[in-house]
């Protein structure tokens, strides 16, 4: 075996509402310390070299990672304006190449693109793999193109650091302009001229805190600052509305909500407030005209409802109407309005879909308007619909995407007026995928408290039943991957993965569990796991691992377990939970030393973060809660009843320009556990060139992924 890693313990005390934690590697958050490079380095070798014998299989997986995969493919075209645009990628190339073709004749068909051969009009907008020549990392966070067509906004990030160089760019043949910005975050609007463009900037804490507004053509020291927000628990972002009328600034903590807005024509006037925050309210909008040149303000907010519900009002009134009520149970996501009908992302019973609403011209408001709207329809139980990308504002058809875990996506159009899904592209699968071969279904699991949690399943055929009623049990116990996340109210939708297919074809199966935490259940499933209750996001996914070996599924040497950045919290707290129930784990970018960030607001996010998890300094209380669970303060050597403690094997995933999860979290953790018991497995890889997303070419993406399938293989797979 090679010589596992070590750094020495440097004793740093942390005291606070009179208790003292001593964290020996708290001098591992320096990032230029020679010997802090040096250890991740050494960590990285430590993994090359322990799971070397995993070669031949990594390779293999790489293989059929790659082959599965249309290296050269082609998007759907979508329309916008007088163009269309799409996105290529061509085998042996990491980055994808943005490109539009002309519209020819007024046509609104998406016009029959060759993967392996351009148009003769066609133009390309920016080609990714030129951009990152010369660089080991390459992420675009702005690819904005003006409404005059002839400039396009680019603004790329070479370290992972989420800072952009926003340049801009002649597509028309104009001169090149000087133009170039430093430190940009994500978010851009052009105004409706062309003339301006707005965009945020960060704080040194990487919040994002000021809209700046440039004048195309000027040097950046001429920008303008239009607002800047300096509570420190709200963010910024800038946008523009679908109809092109206004650009939206939207100010938002956790919690609350403020946008404000000005005309896109009129881009040097001062923001005005929609409607100011008020703590615990949230909403956001959209804007609209209607068929009779009425200017509309759309709003969908939690007040008084849980599941947030949907008001209008004309923009020259002040009163609010309720257009669709709150529906317990139905959580609506958002709203995107269109001259003839509106959208709804919605969410119910743990899936995600889209029910469009017509708008009628002579009252586009009416009392019935939830009775004459209509669901998209999905595929299988459960899938996944939402909202494609749908820039044009009249559009007689609607861009949607649809998947469930056994059913590759596919991309349609869906008409207006018929209610008819038109197939405009399916998710290629090469190598003769059967999804006939292959079993999907939700399986429930009730918590301590009585709540069902949903758990979204997929398997081969042979290895699970599927009953006449939709229901699925298992034949036997079976290897099985185990993925959670259960935070932020996100939710991990169940969709179909084609590098999943290298688990399944051996005979794993793949669950997700839906823990409280995470959104798929409606607003109330995420506050039933935040702040003091947190842990009931650990608690529900120990029962859901141990209901699922209770009834058959697997078995503890035979599942693995998977999360990253909270979900990678999720990882380390139900190890210290329940060490024994899993094999192997693999927490990438792990949130893992949760209450030292927490108590530290001069670092990235912190002071955003309390409304999640509370602020620790502050409250005594929250300060117990969170030692309680957080994964680096609860790692021990012996279990309750005095014997040695073993922890499931692990691989955990860091970067080092990771501006969301400092890089030290997983290096410390992983010394600690080692620390804790010498037989504790525990290998750490930290992307050196890269940040919280991991590697940005596919290729390299690809390598990463069959290391880690290689790892979870070989550690539940006979």
């Amino acid at each position: 075996m090679p010589l596992t890693p070590s750094v020495p313990q440097r004793p740093h005390p942390i005291t606070r509402h009179g208790d003292t934690r001593e964290d020996p590697y708290y001098w591992l958050m320096d990032r230029d310390n020679p010997e802090v490079l040096e250890h991740l380095s050494a960590e990285n070798d430590f993994v090359a070299s322990s799971l070397k014998h995993l070669a031949p299989l990594e390779s293999q997986l790489y293989d059929e990672i790659k082959r599965r995969i249309e290296e050269t493919d082609i998007s759907v075209p979508v329309r916008r304006g007088a163009w269309w645009y799409f996105e290529r990628t061509r085998e042996g190339l990491n980055y994808p190449i943005s490109c539009r073709v002309p519209v020819s004749a007024n046509d609104s068909t998406p016009p029959v693109v060759d993967p392996l051969a351009a148009f003769a009009d066609e133009q390309v907008i920016l080609d990714e793999n030129l951009e990152a020549q010369g660089h080991d990392f390459l992420s675009v966070g702005v690819l904005d193109v003006s409404p005059d067509d002839r400039w396009v906004a680019v603004g790329v990030d070479f370290d992972g650091d989420e800072r952009h160089r926003v340049t801009v760019r002649p597509l028309l043949g104009d001169a090149p302009l000087s133009d170039s910005l430093e430190d940009v975050y994500y978010g851009f609007a052009w105004s409706r001229a062309s003339d301006y463009f707005f965009y945020t900037r960060v704080d040194d804490a990487m919040r994002p805190w000021q809209v700046w507004r440039h004048r195309l053509g000027s040097a950046a020291d001429e920008d303008m600052l239009v607002y800047q927000e300096d509570d420190a628990q709200f963010t910024v972002s800038v946008g523009r509305s679908r109809d092109d009328e206004v650009i939206v600034v939207s100010i938002a903590s956790s919690t609350t909500t403020e946008v404000q807005y000005l005309a896109a024509d009129q881009p040097t006037e001062a923001l005005v407030v929609l409607e100011a925050r008020r703590t615990g309210i949230e909403y956001g909008v959209e804007h609209l005209v209607t068929a009779d040149g009425t200017r509309w303000w759309l709003k969908i907010t939690n007040e008084d409802a849980t599941d947030f519900r949907l008001l209008g009002r004309p923009v020259s009134h002040d009163t609010w109407r309720e257009l669709v009520a709150h529906r317990p149970g139905t959580r609506i996501d958002g709203v995107d309005a269109f001259s003839t009908c509106l959208a709804l992302s919605e969410r119910e019973d743990g899936c995600a879909t889209v029910r469009i609403v017509p708008l009628e011209p002579a009252e586009p408001f009416g009392t019935d308007l939830l009775e004459r709207s209509w669901l998209v329809d999905g595929v299988d139980r459960p899938s996944t619909v939402s909202l494609g990308v749908n820039p044009t504002y009249d559009a007689d058809s609607l861009r949607v995407s649809i998947t469930s875990m056994v059913t590759p996506n596919f991309i349609a159009d869906v008409d207006l007026v018929s209610h008819e899904l038109l197939v405009r592209k399916r998710q290629i699968v090469r190598g003769g995928y059967d999804r006939d071969a292959y079993v999907t279904g939700r399986h429930w699991v009730t918590a301590s408290d009585g709540q069902r949690i949903p758990v979204s399943i997929v398997a081969r055929r042979d290895v699970v039943h599927q009953h006449d009623d939709g229901s699925i049990s298992p034949v036997g116990p079976a290897p099985l991957l185990l993925y959670g996340y259960g935070s932020y109210e996100i939710s991990i939708d169940p969709g179909f993965s084609s590098i999943r297919l290298s688990l399944l074809e051996r005979g794993v199966i793949f669950a997700i569990a839906h823990v409280r935490g995470g959104g798929e259940m409606g607003r109330s499933w995420y506050e039933m796991g935040k702040l003091a209750q947190k842990p009931t996001t650990f608690s529900d996914f120990v029962a859901v691992a141990k209901d699922l070996v209770a009834g058959g599924w697997t078995e503890p040497q035979r599942l693995a377990i998977r999360g990253g950045s909270a979900g990678g919290l999720l990882m380390g707290a139900v190890m210290n939970l329940a060490p024994d129930l899993f094999k192997c784990v693999v927490a990438e970018v792990p949130f893992v030393d949760a209450l030292t960030t927490m108590l530290d607001a001069s670092l990235p996010l912190t002071v955003g973060e309390w409304e999640e998890w509370g602020d620790p300094d502050a409250s005594a209380t929250t300060y117990r809660t969170m030692k309680s669970y957080s994964p680096y303060d609860n790692v021990r050597a012996t279990n309750d009843d005095g014997s040695v403690r073993v922890y499931p094997h692990l691989f955990a995933a860091g970067g080092l320009n990771d501006s969301r999860v400092g890089f030290w979290e997983p290096a410390k953790w992983v010394l600690r556990l080692r620390d804790a018991n010498a037989d504790n497995v525990a290998y750490l890889k930290t992307e050196l060139g890269a940040g919280h997303g991991g590697p940005s070419g596919r290729y390299d993406a690809w390598h990463d992924e069959a290391l880690i399938l290689a790892f979870i293989i070989s550690e539940i797979v006979a």
